[in-house]
């Protein structure tokens, strides 16, 4: 396996483990976002559209329960002669959608401990609903939030669990975040890492660097020449980007950005999770925009 391929995978894992926490590190009540990576060597585009929306529910001692649920609609327009998979056309469209039932307990004035179950859909849903198109993930741990100092920070930690991925057990997930300067923040993390810089009050311009990707059950299987049966298909990028902010509210934004891939790895796999078709290894330029609500 090559350089690129195991960072690819290792991002891949990475990627389906830390999914679930992703709402305590970014509490959103309300998402709708819009990303393209166009056209690149392999001509390969993919867009994602998404859909996020949890509500908090206080219950008492200031703990709360938090339901919600995000949805990505995928899609992959391959215009390659030899993505044609024996006499039938490729898949398309993916759908991944996520419902999050969480609990968070406070444990003292900056610390809370947090639990999400998220049974996840994952699938072409071309036919009814099979055995591999839904998973369950878990995730426990704890955050610390001190905004209220001269140097606000966000701290995250916690184990993640996929039930879809072959090496079953937690993974730990770290996320740290810190106002070191009254314009500029630093972001350590997974599958974000980066900086911001506050300009005035409503202005914010940051870097990132992005951990992105899928995994999707294919309910119709595939036969490929000379490769054996695509039963599912995956994708993992590294990218950079560069982005601004507009904060109409302290929780309420709209945001664009763009960047490029560092490198990026769509296949088709077996039943064993095995690669047996590269549909996509080629670099390309990425951009996303949306609009926030927020904690």
């Amino acid at each position: 396996m090559g350089i690129r391929r195991r960072l690819s995978y290792g991002c891949f894992l990475w990627l389906l483990f830390t999914g679930a926490f992703c709402l305590a590190q970014t509490p959103d009540v309300f998402r709708l976002e819009y990303m393209l990576m166009p056209r690149n060597d392999s001509d390969v585009e993919l867009s994602r559209i998404k859909l996020v929306a949890n509500m908090p529910i206080k219950v008492k001692d200031s703990n709360a329960i938090i339901i919600g649920g995000e949805y990505n609609r995928l899609a992959y327009d391959l215009q390659r002669n030899d993505i044609t998979i024996g006499e039938q056309e490729g898949p398309n469209h993916f759908y991944i959608v996520d419902f999050n039932l969480a609990y968070v307990m406070k444990y003292n004035k900056d610390w809370r401990f947090i639990g999400v179950i998220t049974p996840r859909l994952s699938s072409t849903l071309t036919n009814r609903l099979e055995n591999g198109d839904v998973s369950i993930n878990a995730t426990v741990g704890a955050f610390r939030d001190r905004q209220d100092i001269e140097k606000p920070t966000r701290l995250v930690l916690g184990l993640a669990y996929n039930s879809t991925v072959a090496l079953r057990i937690p993974l730990p997930v770290v996320y740290f975040e810190k106002r070191f300067h009254p314009n500029w923040t630093y972001v350590v993390g997974a599958p974000k890492t980066g900086m911001k810089y506050h300009y005035k009050q409503k202005h914010i311009i940051q870097t990132e660097f992005i951990l992105d990707g899928y995994y999707v059950n294919l309910q119709n299987t595939y036969t490929l020449p000379d490769a054996g049966f695509a039963s599912s298909i995956s994708s993992s990028a590294a990218l950079v980007t560069l982005g601004y902010s507009y904060n109409f509210t302290k929780v309420m934004s709209i945001y664009a950005f763009m960047g490029h891939t560092l490198f990026q790895y769509g296949v088709l796999r077996d039943t064993d999770r095995n690669d047996i078709f590269t549909l996509n290894d080629d670099p390309a330029f990425y951009f996303r925009t949306g609009f926030r609500i927020g904690l």
